[in-house]
């Protein structure tokens, strides 16, 4: 039966995910709550906020909604699953995301290094402070030998870690964060880490709560400036896959991580039926968890769901009835490599409304819409992360070339990309 399915979101993941529903023999109707003008072309954008749940309860009603696609991550720790769940009318109607239990693997650094420490999966040593401990938490630092990271303890749009080798700056930034003046109610508690050398990359599993499939690796660029240095962003790039991660390190990864974090859920009797993140470091061949998002990133998504050659509703599908065992996932072995393209001054103070140029959509690569609007003059910039375009080849070389020959075709004010997505993983090969 053909479904009508609602995706809450509106940047560069949402396109994404809506782009790989359109594609699906099962949908009938995709609406996008609020979209944006990229998503428009895959489906409804609908003028809901994802946050609104009594809203987004009317819609479902009224459209005869059969599935809710949850995008960012907001929603899902606000407990948007537990209000479906707990409504007379509509707890039948799958919500693809965790529980709000689940979502705090994500919603609170604090209990998500205490899940990890009781569950014994490998990651950063660490002391928890919260708001009345500015003097513990500075004598704590001057304990450790540096570089020092410094994470808030609830959701700061991905700009929540600081990372520094001055024992005076994490000082200062301790007592920032912790009297609220740097994140607000975020940095309230505090999470300190010893910090983890190795690289870094992302891993992705869809879960039905029992099992579960892992969908292709990526490793995004996190700061703004090239070689890795600055400010850190909601993400500059991405490339899957990740050369690094060979079989033997991903065995590593199920057996010391996606396994006790499934029953270490169950254990504790949290419903987890939606898609895990899992940010982690290799450490001389060693997975170390980073972080948990109980979402898919940005702008990983838009390098991870072209290489899926499976119906993506299927999934949620398999997901939503727990019967992911039955699954099969399909994966292009085709390399792909996103550039984000953000305006100019960002993860700072930056100009919108500058219009935007776009060059004949081709073959070998895809653009992704995040923070762009329609005007009477055309298309426009209206975020700091402004749209992610997305290129192909046989080697991540080729992936390369043909991405940044697409971006030499795209114009708009002041526009900012990094040159350099990609580079350090063609070393390593």
């Amino acid at each position: 039966m053909a479904m009508n399915v609602l995706l809450l979101g509106s940047g560069g993941r949402e396109h994404a995910l809506a782009w790989k529903l359109a594609q699906s023999k099962l949908l009938d109707q995709l609406y996008i709550a609020p979209g944006n003008p990229g998503t428009a072309s895959c489906g409804t954008n609908i003028n809901l906020n994802p946050s609104d749940f009594e809203a987004i309860r009317d819609f479902v009603w009224t459209n005869n909604i059969q599935m809710v696609v949850v995008g960012p991550e907001e929603p899902l720790v606000k407990g948007i699953w537990d209000f479906f769940k707990n409504d007379p009318v509509l707890n039948r109607v799958p919500v693809i995301g965790p529980s709000q239990a689940g979502a705090n693997l994500e919603g609170s650094k604090a209990f998500s290094k205490a899940f990890m420490s009781k569950y014994q999966i490998p990651t950063a040593t660490y002391a928890e402070f919260h708001a009345h401990q500015i003097a513990e938490a500075q004598n704590y630092i001057r304990s450790m030998n540096p570089p020092f990271v410094l994470k808030a303890d609830g959701l700061a749009a991905g700009k929540g870690v600081i990372i520094t080798s001055d024992v005076n700056e994490a000082c200062e930034c301790v007592a920032n964060m912790l009297s609220g003046s740097s994140f607000g109610k975020a940095g309230e508690c505090l999470v300190i880490e010893s910090f983890l050398k190795g690289i870094e990359l992302s891993m992705f599993i869809a879960t039905d709560g029992n099992n579960y499939v892992i969908l292709p690796e990526a490793k995004d660029y996190k700061r703004i400036g090239e070689g890795d240095t600055g400010l850190n962003t909601g993400g500059m790039g991405a490339v899957s896959p990740v050369s690094f991660a060979d079989q033997a390190f991903i065995e590593k990864v199920k057996n010391r991580i996606i396994h006790p974090v499934l029953s270490g859920l169950k254990s504790e009797s949290i419903e987890y039926q939606g898609f895990l993140f899992i940010g982690l470091m290799n450490c001389n061949g060693d997975p170390y968890v980073i972080e948990f998002n109980c979402r898919m990133g940005d702008p990983e998504t838009e390098v991870v769901m072209p290489r899926i050659q499976s119906d993506l509703l299927e999934l949620f599908s398999a997901m939503s009835l727990k019967q992911l065992h039955s699954f099969k996932l399909e994966i292009t072995p085709e390399h792909a490599l996103t550039v984000m393209m953000v305006s100019g001054g960002y993860p700072e103070t930056y100009e919108t409304d500058k219009l935007i140029e776009l060059p004949t959509q081709g073959a070998n690569s895809l653009l992704f819409h995040a923070g762009t609007c329609n005007s009477n003059r055309g298309l426009v910039t209206k975020g700091g992360r402004v749209m992610a375009l997305t290129a192909f080849g046989t080697s991540l070389e080729e992936a390369r070339k043909n991405a940044y020959q697409k971006l030499s075709q795209i114009h708009f004010e002041n526009m900012y990309y990094r040159r350099d997505i990609g580079l350090d993983l063609m070393t390593i090969e």
